[in-house]
């Protein structure tokens, strides 16, 4: 009886904070449900632009330009000996020939060095610079641009793999507009043999593939892609190139790069084949990474938006602020779930449980997303048939939306607890498996 008077009593010291949570708690599932909702369809939106402006009636051929324009291939490289090779054998294929490849070993403990001293014997395009000690891709970055040749660069992982025309595609827009800054390339799934590769597949064409076009449409671009990205070698130098001490470097630069005024463009037709995690181990670092390079960004520059002339930047950094609080919101939520279990009512438990029109909305909805994004995609894929992965979509919000708020909350207090200055170095990555 002492056991359960006790219980009692701390279930009757739970009613104010119930009678406080219970109105807050209506407020909060309203926005967990309506802000995926609202910018489903704001991308959705804006990708469908995208399409209509600079896709539906474009040849796929590349257009002519000019092969004398030199360009600068950095491959920044940590352990990539199992992958280096194959990437560069690509590189020699492609049909734009005007190259230099520049790679750049950072510090690495496998046989990545050697493999690039032998490829350098091997093709005589190819340079090596070897940093005695991990750096960090930043540093990678920067010191193969400033030994670089050209003014154009293409900056790529060492498990990429280009299309032949990837390169002609990107230099096409910094020699129509000289704003240009940098050029992000459009990159696909190599490794999709399980569940999670599968099912990123279709979240690189649902969520980053439709975000970059609609974030384009309306004007100014999140991020490149770290894994295949074009810049102009003047406007990172306007910059001061890519920060050391920031973890996800090519968020960062795209935020320098146009709060400076230079433009973003997205190119849907430079291809890059790439090897993702495919382990949940390696996926919760992935994004925890990302998560962190985010709120770094929002940190970092906090004090610009009170600039007018970064006003332009002004969508993408609450947008991204909110998508922060969403997380947040969705961990506290979860967090009172215990005490909505003691103190509900089993009929009221199961009321709230239960689906609900909201719910099957954001469920047709998160469908139909990938089903355009899907459709608009599968002018990239006619070989590997993109259209037949719509049926792992089903599973993304069980797999993803879970894991991203517990990224959000632990990438989050990794940035604000970060020292100001202290270097991001490299670190060993889950690639996943390949198909063979």
């Amino acid at each position: 009886m002492t056991f359960l008077a006790s219980v009692s009593d701390g279930l009757q010291s739970l009613q104010p904070l119930m009678a406080w949570w219970s109105p807050a708690d209506k407020l909060i599932e309203e926005f967990i449900y309506d802000y995926p909702l609202f910018m489903a369809y704001i991308w959705m939106f804006g990708a469908i632009i995208f399409y209509l402006r600079c896709e539906w009636r474009q040849s796929r051929e590349l257009p002519s330009i000019n092969p004398e324009v030199p360009v600068s291939i950095l491959i920044p490289c940590y352990n990539e000996g199992d992958n280096v090779r194959e990437t560069i054998a690509v590189l020699e294929r492609q049909h734009y020939k005007n190259i230099e490849i520049i790679a750049v070993n950072d510090g690495s403990t496998d046989n990545t060095l050697d493999i690039l001293y032998e490829l350098a014997e091997k093709y005589s395009n190819v340079r090596v610079v070897n940093l005695a000690t991990n750096q960090g891709k930043a540093m990678g970055l920067r010191t193969a641009t400033l030994l670089a040749n050209s003014e154009i660069l293409i900056c790529i992982d060492g498990d990429a793999l280009l299309s032949p025309d990837a390169i002609g595609w990107m230099v096409k827009h910094f020699v129509e507009c000289p704003h240009v800054g940098a050029v992000t390339g459009n990159p696909r799934i190599r490794n999709r043999s399980t569940l999670l590769g599968r099912i990123q597949v279709g979240e690189f064409s649902a969520i980053v593939g439709m975000i970059k076009r609609a974030q384009r449409s309306y004007g100014k671009v999140f991020t490149v892609s770290g894994v295949i990205a074009a810049f102009r070698k003047s406007a990172l130098h306007d910059v001061g190139y890519w920060s050391n001490d920031m973890i996800t470097e090519d968020i960062d630069i795209s935020w320098k790069l146009q709060l400076a005024g230079w433009t973003v463009h997205f190119e849907p037709n430079a291809l890059c084949w790439v090897l993702m995690p495919e382990t949940i181990n390696g996926l919760w670092k992935q994004r925890v990474r990302w998560s962190q390079g985010g709120s770094e960004v929002l940190l970092r520059y906090f004090s610009s938006m009170f600039r007018w002339s970064a006003r332009g930047m002004w969508p993408l950094y609450i947008e991204c602020l909110i998508s922060v609080c969403w997380g947040f919101l969705i961990f506290l939520h979860l967090l009172f779930i215990p005490v909505e279990l003691l103190t509900d009512s089993t009929y009221q438990l199961l009321y709230d449980l239960s689906p609900s029109w909201t719910s099957m909305l954001l469920s047709i909805t998160c469908l139909l997303q990938f089903a355009v994004s899907l459709r608009i995609d599968s002018r990239y894929e006619h070989e590997t048939g993109i259209g037949r992965y719509y049926y792992w979509m089903v599973w993304y919000p069980i797999v993803y939306w879970l894991m991203n708020v517990g990224t959000i909350v632990v990438g989050t207090i990794r940035a604000v607890k970060k020292k100001r200055g202290q270097r991001a170095v490299w670190v060993t990555v889950d690639r996943g498996l390949r198909d063979k």
